[in-house]
């Protein structure tokens, strides 16, 4: 089994998820007493919102470098960071480090492609909808079209994730929010939807929707496992 370095806390309870994902899967896979062979390193969420909002992606592009080379230096061979947003600084993380690096949309897109859809629709903070990095990556590398929520509707997402989510509230009132902003997806041709944060799952669920939903926690830390116990 490869050792995974994990890059958390953005939130630590999207993080927690992770980690027991990792290790439950770990177990299925192996049997017996097995857990997962990680080093967890958690940054300090406040300092990460408070650059995202202030646009200073440089650097936050030199502390998720950081945090990836720690992992590495500490005896990590695959790196997970275990957040959507931050996958903006994907380009300085891999430059920063030697071993590979598992990004979210790839394993995302994978299971999208399994399913055969061909249009989807993301959910995630407005970083994450608004800019390029995840929907270019899945429709260059996978052939896959993405959209995204209106404006009016991309800021109702994007509140509650950091104003409730992140908090570890969970509101009815928004689960109705999301769940009929993801009708109008529907109804635009999505077949199915992308939760493009780690927090939204703790929201929405399989059966609260019509169409599929790709859990982006779940499929990033099972295929993580998969990559550490590939030989």
């Amino acid at each position: 089994m490869k050792t995974l370095g994990l890059i958390g806390g953005m939130s630590w309870e999207s993080s927690a998820v992770y980690y027991d994902l990792i290790n439950k899967k770990v177990r299925k896979e192996l049997g017996g007493h097995h857990s997962c062979d990680s080093i967890l390193l958690t940054v300090d969420f406040a300092e990460i919102v408070k650059l995202q909002h202030e646009g200073d992606w440089k650097t936050l592009d030199a502390m998720m470098a950081k945090a990836a080379l720690q992992l590495e230096k500490a005896g990590a061979e695959i790196i997970v960071l275990c957040t959507n947003t931050m996958h903006l600084c994907t380009p300085a993380i891999k430059e920063a480090i030697n071993v590979p690096f598992l990004h979210i949309a790839e394993a995302t897109a994978l299971a999208i492609k399994q399913k055969g859809l061909k249009k989807v629709a993301l959910l995630g903070t407005k970083f994450t909808m608004e800019k390029e990095f995840y929907k270019d990556y899945i429709a260059q590398n996978f052939g896959i079209e993405v959209i995204i929520p209106n404006l009016e509707e991309r800021d109702e997402v994007h509140r509650i994730i950091y104003n409730e989510l992140v908090q570890g509230e969970i509101k009815e009132e928004s689960k109705e929010i999301y769940k009929n902003i993801i009708s109008i997806l529907e109804s635009n041709g999505a077949e199915g939807v992308i939760l493009g944060c780690t927090e939204i799952p703790l929201l929405i669920k399989a059966e609260d929707v019509n169409i599929p939903i790709f859990d982006t926690t779940t499929i990033h830390a099972e295929m993580a496992v998969e990559w550490a116990l590939k030989k």
